[in-house]
């Protein structure tokens, strides 16, 4: 798969104004006048994202839709249609479309729609590893991630089938792929496929397979995820967005070790261990129809569960450097580091993407610093406007993140003979600053007597301010 974006159109002013935007935003594109001819080049080349026209001379827009879902299905497929085209609108979501633009289109618009193609292709790439290639090491010094480096190390000589949960962008592949290589079926391969990425009606064949001639476009046999991995491993990502069907299906591959090809008429025997992860409550899922309870109980044989980079976040300056270096590498330019402060307002940060967004943040940072040693200026605006709302909304979680690192840093000293005497003196100081420095007011303030805010005052070295 190359870097560019194909975009489709026989109208030569679409392409260039698409060609500007996308350029300017630093996304590569190939252009084509007709869907015959850009066919013609995904014998040699396909694209992380396409965007065509619907109504152009020889295929149209939805015909080559069609043929992407039905060859490649993990190419985003933006469609354009006027205004006046419903219907054109109608049947490119029916068919698969990933998002549609209506003519004449917002530019800025336009772009972001791409950016989000090409981030969806990125996070659902089917991904097979081979034994004998490197596998990423997990970052984690963090309580809640030793918790799962020890799941990891008490199913090292297990085959059993692991269900793993926790928020989007916490590395649940990740876990997988260690779970996989700390296991008896290391030398096999390792599968991965992300469920929500694959439409509905495709979902069979690509977990299963299909026979040549099975459907419109099946020109040869063609063999599923389960025989990919058979004697590895099966990573089905996003679990919960299974089509009730295809649970079915699975029900009985995990009952019987085996199953029928799409269009086929005899069983395929396969011995294939299966991690599962969710970001959903498959419990609510199982509570409301929409998950299968037996499926449910088959899958969640052990659970692991990724903590948010939120509950890890003593581990936020090590993935930090780990990301930069790792951009500074693919990139062959010299590694940029954070400055302390910059660690630390990081470390605040509320992170709602998790570690993919932090990664994200990295590569950010490394094209768009102007110097070596990141500053807090240098972020993003947003995560500045995150950092005012985290400080100005909510001491608590800033005072439970200073006390768990604290604690992970095994303080010699009690919690509490380390905590009392600094809140002790920012309420103090508060105070006798609220009124002007009269003692008997600010006791008063505090709820203590005089005597009292005398001797902690002693006690604490503090001068009336």
């Amino acid at each position: 798969m190359s870097e560019n974006v194909w975009v489709i159109d026989d109208d030569r002013s679409i392409r260039w104004v698409l060609d500007r935007a996308l350029s300017k935003a630093g996304i590569p594109i190939s252009a084509f006048n007709t869907a015959d001819q850009a066919m013609h080049h995904l014998h040699t080349d396909e694209p992380v994202a396409i965007i065509t026209d619907v109504r152009m001379p020889g295929t149209s827009g939805l015909e080559f839709l069609q043929h992407m879902q039905r060859h490649h299905p993990k190419v985003p497929v933006i469609v354009m249609t006027a205004h006046s085209d419903m219907q054109s609108t109608v049947a490119s979501f029916e068919q698969g479309a990933f998002e549609f633009l209506a003519k004449p289109f917002d530019v800025d618009e336009a772009v972001a729609v791409v950016q989000r193609a090409i981030s969806h292709t990125q996070d659902s790439d089917r991904f097979v590893h081979q034994p004998g290639e490197p596998v990423p090491e997990i970052i984690g010094q963090a309580p809640a991630m030793q918790e799962v480096f020890r799941a990891i190390g008490r199913l090292s000589a297990s085959n059993v089938s692991v269900l793993i949960n926790g928020p989007s962008g916490a590395g649940k592949e990740l876990v997988a792929k260690a779970l996989h290589r700390h296991s008896p079926r290391s030398t096999g391969s390792f599968v991965a496929l992300n469920v929500a990425a694959i439409p509905s009606d495709l979902i069979e064949s690509e977990l299963f397979g299909h026979e040549k001639g099975a459907f419109t476009g099946a020109n040869q046999r063609r063999l599923g995820r389960f025989e990919q991995a058979n004697g590895g491993t099966l990573f089905l990502d996003e679990i919960g967005d299974m089509p009730a069907t295809a649970q079915t299906r699975l029900l009985r591959v995990l009952a019987e070790n085996e199953f029928y090809r799409v269009g086929g008429h005899s069983s395929v025997k396969v011995d294939v261990r299966i991690i599962a992860a969710t970001h959903q409550n498959l419990e609510q899922l199982v509570n409301k129809g929409a998950f299968r309870d037996d499926l449910y109980h088959r899958l969640n044989v052990i659970r692991v569960h990724v903590p948010s980079l939120a509950d890890r976040r003593t581990d936020i300056p090590e993935l930090a450097k780990h990301f930069l270096e790792s951009s500074a590498r693919e990139l062959g330019d010299e590694t940029k580091r954070l400055a302390a402060e910059t660690e630390d307002y990081m470390t605040m940060l509320p992170w709602p993407g998790n570690v993919r967004q932090l990664e994200n943040t990295c590569r950010w940072l490394h094209v768009m610093a102007s110097s070596r040693t990141i500053l807090i200026e240098d972020l993003p605006q947003e995560l500045k406007l995150e950092g005012e709302t985290q400080t100005s909304e909510d001491w608590e979680s800033g005072f439970r993140r200073w006390a768990t690192q604290l604690a992970d840093h095994n303080a010699e000293a009690p919690l509490l003979d380390h905590a009392l005497p600094k809140l002790e003196r920012i309420l103090i100081e508060v105070a006798l600053r609220k009124t002007g420095g009269r003692k008997r007011d600010a006791a008063d303030l505090l709820g203590w007597g005089r005597n009292t805010l005398t001797r902690k005052m002693q006690d604490l070295d503090l001068d009336t301010p």
